[in-house]
């Protein structure tokens, strides 16, 4: 049995004899032979995972560091792919997206004086991905123009689809929508010209179907994220899988389909990854079916880290609350011309502030005639004015008048020359 052989079996045990058993194999540069520098790279990347199950980041953060003396004599490929390794070591630790910000910076500095423009290129795109995550756009905008500029110049089509796609991410969460949808524009046609691995044709996909649901498109959205959610589910995916099922049911709740909710429920996707996420679907649909405003705001409520956590989610969930509290409204006060503000905050069980501002959203919106008397601390209704037809035969009255005009000046015009 050969060293790692050794210390791989004794991890299972004392992982604390196995860190000294490995740290003592990385500790010398390995020979130039494969084998030697494999079981060099494999030393490093277990005793990374120790560190990485210890939740010891300071320690994981420093190995990264002092390995990049010894892996500079390494292929560039074998360099790269090592130093991403050791960096996904962080992705299983929360709260480490700091430390990780700050690994991967020093990383760049250190590929920059490596001259190891592949490298540095592919830990620039993955600080792009954490500054997403920290909610930094500016500077992620700023990495991803210097990056475009230098991915276009060399072709590299496969990494300018990510970085495009990250783009089209990050216009998204500043809400640029056109800006969003060119650069998804962008990222797919460069994707059509080289192989795109399921991982990333997955990431397309998803956003395509997010960009269509911004523009109420819950149909063709729903397709984009079947087929995102059969990507993410084949690579094992499990987080952005689970993602993509929410917003297929998503999909279905805006299009008010609670049938087809309940027959992907019984599905075997969402009974792979049954849990509160799903639940929490769940509960908001039977809340829109039954168009029950109580029911929506404890479904809210009990799943507020599954519902509230995601933007995408959390935006279009509070598009719906405010159509389905209208037509609460709407319902409660047809059989009134004039009633109390208080009455009808009771009869839909929700604060009178609440509710009064939603009023006086709803007649500036022309959902309704009426006005809001504070005083009396009463809504009166008016009755529903038809449009008069009378305008409408005037202002064509005055249309064919003016082509009349029009013609009779162009006749003129013509007999004079």
């Amino acid at each position: 049995m050969g060293r790692l052989e050794e210390a791989q079996e004794v991890q299972k045990k004392d992982p604390a004899r196995a860190e000294a058993m490995y740290k003592e194999m990385i500790s010398k540069p390995p020979g130039m032979n494969d084998a030697e520098l494999r079981d060099y790279e494999l030393a490093l990347v277990a005793l990374g995972g120790i560190y990485r199950d210890a939740r010891r980041t300071g320690e994981l953060a420093e190995l990264i560091k002092a390995s990049r003396s010894i892996m500079s004599s390494f292929a560039k490929a074998k360099t790269a792919k090592i130093v991403r390794q050791l960096i996904d070591l962080f992705t299983t630790i929360p709260d480490t997206l700091d430390i990780q910000i700050s690994v991967t910076k020093s990383c760049i500095e250190w590929a920059i004086q490596e001259r190891r423009s592949f490298l540095r290129q592919n830990l620039e795109t993955r600080l792009v991905g954490f500054y997403l995550q920290k909610h930094s756009y500016t500077e992620a905008l700023s990495l991803i123009n210097s990056l475009l500029k230098e991915l276009k110049r060399l072709d590299d089509k496969m990494v300018l689809v990510e970085v495009q796609l990250l783009e089209s991410r990050a216009y998204h969460a500043l809400r640029n929508i056109p800006k969003s949808r060119a650069s998804l524009t962008s990222a797919r046609t460069s994707a059509n010209a080289v192989y795109c691995p399921p991982l990333m044709q997955a990431g397309l996909d998803m956003q395509s179907g997010i960009l269509h649901a911004e523009d109420k498109d819950y149909n063709t959205a729903f397709s984009y994220f079947i087929e995102a959610l059969d990507g993410y589910s084949t690579q094992d995916e499990t987080k952005k899988a689970i993602a993509a099922l929410k917003y297929m049911l998503l999909s279905k709740i805006m299009l008010n389909l609670t049938d087809d909710v309940h027959q992907i429920m019984t599905g075997k996707l969402a009974i792979k990854y049954a849990g509160r996420d799903i639940e929490a679907m769940k509960a908001v649909a039977r809340a829109h079916s039954n168009r029950s405003l109580a029911e929506f705001e404890k479904a809210l409520e009990a799943f507020r880290e599954e519902l509230g956590s995601d933007p995408f989610i959390r935006s279009h969930f509070t598009a719906l609350y405010d159509t389905l509290l209208e037509q609460n409204l709407v319902r409660v006060i047809e059989p009134f011309s004039r009633v109390e503000i208080e009455h009808v905050a009771k009869l839909v069980g929700l604060g009178t502030p609440h509710v009064e501002a939603k009023l006086s959203q709803m007649i500036l919106d022309k959902v309704f005639s009426g006005v809001l008397d504070q005083g009396s601390g009463c809504l009166i209704v008016f009755d529903e004015v038809g449009r008069d037809k009378s305008y409408d035969a005037a202002l064509e009255t005055i249309k064919k008048l003016s082509d009349v005009v029009e013609v009779l000046y162009t006749n003129q015009a013509s007999m004079l020359d």
